[in-house]
């Protein structure tokens, strides 16, 4: 069975990839900014990239009611997430699912808490990538969504299906978050510091940085119960090569944004911490990249 309606909550550049694709099919809502919402509803969303075209479809700035049968795809950023959801809770119905679509480790409990009993939700983790240019156009290079599988996660991925957007159900999500988290605790704070494109940090000289990352992450990981395929400093090399986008938290510094480092290289930090396990390079990691938050006037309260 199909949703009735989908929206899109936190609609930057990954969320709008989501909207435009789904709104072939289906009555899709973005919820963004208001110069991104206007520029939407004004001359459509351009994406460029793997495709190249513009979607007409639907955009506001908040949710001003949510019918029965809805899927909400949450891609805010994850420190936004609780007050997001504290915002629509009273708008919530039992059938309404949410997609917790996020980088970082621990988002779907900060949801769940925010939402209470009042809908379902699923984790997913996106291997697609974005860059947001200005309002109303997006570039995007294209890969697969894993969700978690539960008893909503069929009806999620038949919608995808239809689509055009290619969709894999797992068992233990939480090994695919993991093996995210590691990817983006290389990725985002390296290119930032640098000012490179992702695939730039394969290089031999940052090899050592790149490789005790992954380590401290595979060590705090263990302690947490997550098996590691072998070889991962190998495997997470040969996927940053692939990725010629900026990261989004590079993309956040250059627009004086606050960045999802907590809930990355912050989070390693945090559970090596738990499990008295050092993480040197992960918290030095965290330490610049706050720094140049700092440098940028954003406080951490916000």
């Amino acid at each position: 069975m199909s949703f009735n309606k989908i929206i899109v909550l936190g609609a930057g550049a990954i969320g709008s990839i989501y909207g435009a694709l789904l709104s072939k099919k289906n009555d899709v809502t973005l919820i963004g900014n208001k110069a991104h919402v206007d520029a939407v509803n004004s001359k459509g969303l351009s994406i460029s990239g793997d495709i190249n075209e513009t979607f007409h479809l639907k955009a506001d700035t908040e949710i001003r009611g949510i019918p029965e049968n809805t899927l909400i795809i949450l891609t805010t950023k994850a420190y936004d997430s609780a007050k997001t959801i504290k915002r629509i809770k009273k708008l919530l119905k039992k059938d309404t699912v949410i997609l917790v679509l996020q980088n970082g480790l621990g988002n779907e409990e900060v949801v769940k808490r925010a939402a209470g009993d009042k809908t379902k939700i699923s984790r997913g983790v996106t291997a697609m990538a974005a860059e947001f240019f200005e309002p109303g156009r997006v570039r995007f290079w294209n890969g697969e969504t894993i969700i978690e599988q539960n008893e909503v996660a069929e009806r999620i991925a038949e919608s995808f299906a239809k689509c055009m957007l290619k969709t894999r159900l797992f068992n233990d999500i939480n090994i695919e978050v993991w093996n995210k988290l590691v990817v983006n605790c290389v990725v985002n704070p390296l290119s930032t510091l640098f000012h490179v494109k992702n695939c730039e940090l394969v290089s031999g000289s940052l090899k050592t940085v790149r490789h005790r990352i992954v380590r401290e992450c595979v060590k705090v990981g263990k302690a947490e119960g997550i098996t590691f395929p072998k070889d991962l400093e190998k495997k997470v090399d040969a996927k940053i090569s692939s990725y010629t986008n900026f990261s989004s938290m590079y993309q956040d510094i250059m627009k004086g944004k606050k960045t999802e480092i907590d809930f990355l290289n912050g989070k390693i930090v945090e559970l090596g911490r738990k499990h008295n396990i050092p993480t040197p390079v992960n918290e030095t990691l965290v330490c610049l990249i706050k720094f140049m938050e700092d440098k940028n006037g954003i406080s951490r309260k916000n």
